[in-house]
């Protein structure tokens, strides 16, 4: 074998080198200064933030650790909690804060979901985010025709604010985030929390949580929506308006890919129409004479994590980069707040498969670790039993143990980005980047979003790219354990399941008519007749919102109220 080469130290760089040598040195000081930062900030205490062999890691590597200058490094990677964040939106990230771990979860009355939500936390939980039935999540009230057969078994049913005051009885809402998986009816959802906290004696400046709150991607993929997109857009606005100086700290929007991920798309196609429905929402927050920098660094995001690992750790960083590019020079965002792009994210629902399902638990794992290595703020792991039923408790706490394996045991968390510089994770950064920017052209030529969602072109391309994966899948070109291949075992199916019976209908029913029985009409009537005239006058609806919920006005009176002025969506037809 040959002499191996001997890397060049910055003091052996020739002098035709001279201009690199002053580049890494210009580098050493940028990074002198980003360490001046995070020694200044509180760190976790008791970690060892070093290998199990001993060695000390720290906190950031650069390529002033291995003398390789990348010219490119400042402008595509910058530093932790600096633009253009591709390294993470905060400059200490899990060296100061774990990720929050939350769990999805919902099932029956307000009732039992309660008692859940208190093991959750019991066991370590730090995050609450609440799964919503079917009904809920149309706006019907449990006791609607509509509801029939469906209440509290894909989720909680919560029809009125004292389901919501049950949900979250003995629960800390000063202390406790709270996410709401809620889109249609997200401002009545979101005024049941409000109004809850109140009775808590929350002050709400300080309540921190998040509703989804992202209709575009209902009308692209998960089709809970009520309204036309129009008046639902409105509504958003009207969303960010008041809660940018009534619940500042509350995160407004959660744009979400997941659901688009989830009906099929890809991993690219997530990225660009989740990054391009949230520009639509800051063009409509500017529309409504919003500064941007109001309500801005309330946008938060959720991602799905599927099974390619690389290209999911790609994605988040992709989308930290695009998202500030384009906040601060096309939006005209100021603060560094509003260019950071914050977000949750699921390891991939649509991954976990039937047969065999305690696979479902490594495939859990690994979309976690991509989702820590891509820098999320929050977490949920999907139970091995979810495609199957709702998860038992055992399931859940798989799940939730395997984030905090991830979390304590492994390391990962020591330092950050750690896959920085690969040459494989920054081709596929820069190219998901690149098809993004395509797609977003691509958008615009056809006049926006919504005249994509009306023309059924979001529904066809992800309607393509379902179909692609499963031709892969059933012709053997795509192995998925346990499915196609490796099959062994598969008439093994003994683990236990939660199942929701016909009695929790029952039992919500009851308490609706019970809730209609105490309340006082007369004042019902005229808080949803006030919150119509709203709605006709192209009023902020918040406050008129509140008052109903307030008179303990249900959300399929809600959403009656307000459907008489703004109509229903109906979808177009495009296959």
């Amino acid at each position: 074998m040959g002499e191996r080469k001997k890397k060049l130290s910055v003091d052996e760089l020739s002098a035709e080198n001279r201009e690199l040598k002053a580049e890494l040195e210009r580098l050493r000081r940028e990074r002198a200064a980003w360490l001046g930062k995070y020694k200044s900030m509180p760190k976790r205490e008791d970690v060892l933030f070093d290998t199990l062999s001993g060695s000390e890691v720290q906190p950031l590597y650069t390529p002033v650790d291995t003398g390789a200058y990348d010219p490119e490094y400042t402008e595509k990677l910058g530093f932790p909690g600096e633009y253009p964040f591709t390294r993470g939106p905060y400059t200490t990230m899990y060296r100061t804060r774990l990720w929050t771990m939350r769990q999805f979860s919902g099932f029956g009355t307000s009732e039992e979901t309660n008692l859940r939500y208190k093991y959750l936390l019991d066991h370590g939980q730090t995050g609450l985010s609440v799964a919503f039935d079917f009904p809920t999540l149309m706006g019907y009230d449990s006791d609607d025709p509509r509801s029939e057969g469906e209440v509290g078994v894909c989720g909680v049913a919560i029809s009125s604010l004292a389901d919501m005051e049950t949900l979250f009885d003995g629960i800390p809402l000063k202390d406790v985030s709270v996410s709401m998986t809620i889109n249609g009816p997200a401002m009545m959802l979101y005024c049941f929390l409000l109004a809850t906290a109140e009775k808590q004696g929350v002050d709400l400046t300080e309540l921190r949580g998040t509703i989804q709150n992202d209709i575009l991607k209902e009308y692209m993929a998960q089709h809970a929506w009520i309204f036309p997109p129009e008046p639902a857009l409105k509504i958003i606005a009207d969303i960010f308006e008041w809660s940018s100086i009534n619940a500042p700290k509350f995160n407004t929007i959660s744009i979400s890919g997941y659901h688009i991920r989830e009906a099929g798309s890809t991993a690219v196609q997530e990225l660009a129409y989740t990054l391009k429905n949230g520009f639509t929402y800051v063009e409509k927050g500017i529309e409504r004479g919003l500064d941007v920098d109001e309500f801005a660094p309330r946008l938060s995001f959720f991602w799905d994590v599927h099974n390619d690992f690389f290209e999911e750790v790609a994605k988040f960083r992709a989308a930290r980069r695009i998202w500030a590019r384009h906040l601060k020079d096309v939006y005209g965002a100021n603060s560094p707040d509003s260019w950071r792009l914050r977000t949750h994210a699921q390891t991939a629902g649509v991954s976990l498969m039937a047969q065999q399902p305690e696979n479902n638990i490594a495939r859990v794992a690994y979309q976690g670790l991509a989702a820590v290595l891509g820098g999320t703020q929050s977490l949920h792991t999907n139970a091995l039993d979810e495609t199957l039923a709702l998860p038992t408790e055992k399931a859940v706490r798989i799940a939730l143990r395997t984030q905090q394996i991830l979390a304590y045991e492994t390391g990962v968390p020591n330092t950050i980005d750690p896959l920085a510089g690969s040459y494989y994770v920054e081709w596929l950064t820069d190219s998901m980047e690149e098809d993004a920017e395509r797609i977003f052209a691509e958008i615009d030529e056809m006049g926006g979003v919504v005249k994509g969602i009306e023309e059924g072109y979001f529904q066809g391309q992800i309607a393509l790219s379902a179909e692609r994966f499963q031709h892969e899948v059933e012709t053997n070109q795509r192995i998925i354990v346990g499915v196609n291949d490796f099959t062994g075992g598969n008439e093994d199916l003994s683990i236990d399941l939660l199942k929701i019976g016909p009695e929790i209908e029952e039992k919500q029913r009851l308490r609706l008519s019970e809730l209609r029985a105490r309340r006082s009409q007369p004042g019902v009537d005229r808080a949803l007749e006030r919150l119509a005239e709203a709605a006709v006058n192209d009023e902020n609806l918040m406050d008129p919102m509140l008052g109903a919920v307030r008179a303990y006005a249900t959300l399929g009176e809600i959403r009656h109220a307000l459907e008489k002025v703004y109509g229903r969506f109906r979808e177009p037809l495009f296959f």
